[in-house]
């Protein structure tokens, strides 16, 4: 059983393979010309596809490389922003307490003053029936005719 072609070509030396390609299709184009010439344009299609093959993988690497340190500098970059964003967060949350308390305190002196004014009002409509009501006592006896 012969071995497939990749195999042979991982275990052998590149170089000594070229060479016995070379001494084969040698011996092809001393037999025939036109054969020869056929297997040497083959030869030279195969080193071309062989050598655009490398530059593929080799540019293949190097945009892995590149996205992969891309990413790694876009991760750190969000970690960061993720970071700011949180002690962002914590202060926005620190002035929406404070203000809530503002608010709260605010409110109670409001309500306090408001019932403060109310009851002066209260008061001083109280005082003004009793004023009122005295007047017109007065006044009552005032015209009435005493008898």
């Amino acid at each position: 059983m012969i071995p497939p072609a990749e195999s042979l070509l991982k275990q052998s030396n590149p170089v000594l393979v070229s060479k016995s390609a070379e001494r084969k299709s040698l011996k092809v184009t001393i037999n025939c010309a036109e054969r020869g010439l056929l297997l040497l344009r083959v030869r030279n299609e195969i080193q071309m596809t062989i050598a655009a093959y490398q530059t593929l993988y080799e540019s293949s690497v190097a945009f892995g490389m590149r996205k992969a340190l891309q990413a790694e500098q876009g991760k750190t970059d969000m970690k960061k922003r993720i970071s700011d964003l949180d002690k962002e967060k914590e202060d926005l949350e620190m002035q929406l307490q404070e203000q809530k308390a503002k608010c709260g305190e605010t409110e109670k002196r409001e309500k306090e003053k408001r019932e403060d004014e109310e009851k002066k009002h209260s008061e001083e409509i109280q005082f003004l029936k009793r004023t009122n009501q005295q007047l017109k006592t007065q006044l009552e006896t005032i015209i009435t005719p005493k008898k």
